[in-house]
């Protein structure tokens, strides 16, 4: 067995699985300590290189594309000492960590793995039910459904409309982007109904606006990738999105059919037709003039998100 131990964490190679533990040292990001031990499968790697430095040199293992939740859900955008597949190598452990990365690739090499995209994941994300509390509210998510609980700071139009409760088969797609500190962040969940939605993530009752603590809002991570985990592969989309329907089977007025949308099975990969879309515009539009009769939002604010809604007609 090859392994490193390091302030940051251990990494440990058995000829199959690379063991990846974060460290316990106060200087390891919470997210890296609250995400736990990775265990990853040699068929996931694309590669490894040691980028010897000057005082401390660094570690990075390169996934498969499509391999790995956390990486599909971040989009890459998780902060360096956060990644789980990056650990700093203080300069006395450069022989260890040279003879590491040397011992993966040369299995990559004997097993023969392949380094186009994966067509399923192969790590199972973070374990549910997880549950985190960020600067808009506490979301969290059982396995089937999403909870979003509004804290008293979120916009008033999202504590009007109340805790928000999503099935993940309703789920198209989950966005994220870090609260780096200079700019807020979101974590939203993209439904068939609002796919085509303009509100920002402050207005956005299926999104979470990220402005509060960074460390703490980037726990969110967690949600989005055990979300993104039971939602198609992103390989089944695509195949779906290029594969068109034979123009001799399509009826006249038939809306094309892109998915499952069964819960707890699948999404449908599609999005609502134009008419669709403007059914759920106009839908939006009712409620929001309820709550503006109800007194919930002022005029100014039911003139702002009324605008944001109507600019997507």
């Amino acid at each position: 067995m090859a392994e490193i131990i390091q302030r940051d964490g251990t990494w440990a190679f058995d000829g199959t699985t690379v063991r990846i533990t974060p460290g316990l040292h106060r200087s390891v990001p919470l997210f890296r300590q609250t995400y736990g031990e990775i265990t990853v499968p040699l068929e996931a790697v694309a590669g490894i290189v040691y980028e010897p430095e000057r005082k401390r040199g660094r570690l990075r293992m390169r996934l498969r594309e499509g391999a790995d939740p956390l990486l599909h859900a971040t989009g890459g955008r998780l902060p360096d000492p956060a990644d789980p597949y990056r650990l700093t190598v203080d300069v006395d452990r450069s022989g260890i960590a040279e003879y590491l990365a040397e011992e993966i690739r040369h299995a990559l090499l004997l097993d023969q793995v392949p380094g186009e995209p994966t067509k399923a994941y192969l790590l199972p994300g973070p374990p549910v039910p997880v549950s985190v509390r960020s600067s808009d509210g506490t979301v969290s998510f059982d396995g089937t459904q999403v909870r979003v609980d509004w804290a008293d700071t979120s916009d008033r139009v999202k504590r009007a409309t109340g805790p928000r409760v999503i099935n993940v088969g309703d789920v198209v797609r989950v966005e994220w982007l870090p609260n780096s500190g200079y700019e807020d962040g979101f974590l939203r969940f993209v439904t068939r109904e609002t796919v085509f939605s303009k509100l920002p993530a402050e207005k956005d009752p299926y999104a979470l606006d990220l402005w509060g603590n960074v460390s703490r809002d980037l726990l969110t991570a967690l949600v989005a990738t055990a979300v993104t985990a039971r939602l198609p592969h992103p390989s089944a989309r695509a195949g779906a999105e290029r594969t068109p329907e034979p123009e001799r089977e399509r009826e006249p007025g038939r809306e094309r059919e892109c998915g499952d949308v069964t819960r707890g099975r699948g999404l449908a990969a599609s999005v609502p037709s134009p008419a669709d879309h403007h059914d759920i515009l106009l839908r939006r539009l009712r409620e929001l003039g309820e709550l503006h009769r109800d007194g919930v939002l002022t005029d100014e604010e039911f003139a702002r998100t009324k605008a944001v809604v109507l600019r997507g007609f």
